[in-house]
């Protein structure tokens, strides 16, 4: 230990029950207070974006590929999949890929009549489908080797508008020449929370929309592409969209959706301006901290230069003393920070209106790399707004700082 190190760690307990005291608690408490905020606000909103992303690929993927058809009709006309998947396959990027079909209906019960989109999968899609974890009663589709399944999955807004629930049947029409009756079993019911989904469409068996429009196995309304890394999906869709049959139709997520993905970028927007701000009011706390420290100190400052102390050693000595505030500040702003939210992770403490956030509770993930960059960027700030102030140690005389009161 050197000697402003020595000095430093002997005026940290001097310092007991002066002003200098109360105003690093001040500090320490800041320092603590914008780390644990900065970690609980970007494990929260990482935890929205995964949340609402997932939600939304539940039901497009990344890329979704149709015929193209300048009426902007839900019924497309059909493409060939299977020789479609191979040709997707042969991309590097390409994780899975999904065939789907689309027709519209009426669902008419004994007392409510309702429009609704039915979208078919398949059973390969089905076994991995992300739309399981959107389930809140029942279960997930069944498949029969000989037949197409009978079940289907609805939105809890769709089935307490019809006023069905798990194991009714209802009557499914669809207008076409000559039209079609269908009756479907409801097997299970879900919940993502975003309108553009619940309050339009029914998961059904692909087999009933190829039965329905007379179309053989191997035709499929659209592909749906999930991608390897989603950070990738513009250059990617540019380069699958050049390789493509001219009559084919490619639509990313992100402008199906555009509006959900417009709201999470505001959303990150605005956190960064409000970590931002916190971040320069601990600073400025921290200046401050240092400042009285020096002022409190003047006449320990004389007499050291007096007895032929260098002002780079006492700015030494109040650089020790910022360092182990800094240390304490960011312990206490992990613990409360990761504390808080490893409390609401587990038991989830806060709740949420669905109706207006898209989920029934604060969403919280765990990303380790944004919390060791908040980490170093919170020591950084404070270390630099240590320095700034020392530098007023180079001014101050010895006579006249042996004489200050």
């Amino acid at each position: 230990m050197n000697v402003s190190q020595y000095i430093s760690h002997k005026i940290d307990g001097a310092d007991s029950g002066s002003f200098t005291s109360s105003v690093t608690k001040i500090a320490i408490i800041s320092i603590a207070m914008g780390l644990a905020v900065m970690i609980v606000s970007f494990a929260i909103l990482e935890g929205f974006r995964n949340e609402i992303q997932n939600k939304i690929f539940s039901f497009g993927a990344h890329l979704q590929i149709t015929k193209y058809d300048t009426n902007n009709s839900l019924e497309v006309a059909p493409i060939n999949g299977q020789q479609l998947t191979q040709e997707l396959r042969t991309f590097p990027q390409v994780k899975t890929v999904q065939p789907f079909a689309i027709k519209t209906a009426i669902i008419k019960t004994r007392d409510e009549v309702l429009g609704v989109v039915l979208k078919g999968i398949d059973e390969p899609q089905a076994g991995s489908s992300p739309m399981r974890q959107n389930l809140v009663a029942g279960k997930f589709l069944t498949f029969p080797d000989t037949a197409a399944s009978n079940d289907v999955l609805l939105s809890r807004k769709v089935a307490d508008k019809l006023r069905l629930k798990v194991g009714d049947e209802a009557l499914f029409y669809f207008i076409q020449n000559p039209p079609r009756i269908r009756r479907f079993k409801v097997s299970g019911i879900y919940q993502t929370g975003l309108d553009e989904f619940d309050e339009v469409y029914v998961i059904g068996d692909i087999r009933q929309i190829r039965d329905l429009r007379a179309w053989p196995d191997s035709l499929v309304g659209g592909m749906e592409v999930v991608l390897r890394d989603f950070q990738q999906l513009n250059p990617v869709a540019d380069n699958m969209y050049e390789q493509l049959p001219y009559d084919l139709k490619l639509d990313k997520i992100t402008e199906q959706y555009q509006q959900l993905f417009d709201w999470l970028k505001l959303l990150n927007r605005n956190v960064v301006i409000f970590l931002v701000l916190i971040i320069v009011v601990a600073t400025f706390n921290m200046i401050a901290t240092i400042f009285i420290m020096i002022l409190e100190r003047t006449n320990m400052i004389g007499v050291l230069k007096a007895i032929g102390a260098t002002d780079n050693q006492i700015r030494s000595m109040f650089f020790f003393r910022g360092l182990s505030l800094t240390v304490r500040g960011m312990l206490w702003g992990n613990v409360i920070g990761l504390g808080f939210c490893a409390v609401q992770y587990f038991f989830h403490v806060i709740p949420l209106d669905p109706e207006n956030y898209y989920m029934d509770r604060v969403p919280i993930h765990w990303d380790l790399l944004i919390i060791v960059v908040l980490n170093v960027a919170t020591f950084l700030a404070s270390l630099l707004a240590v320095l700034v102030p020392t530098y007023l140690i180079s001014r101050i005389r010895p006579v006249t700082a042996i004489k200050f009161d």
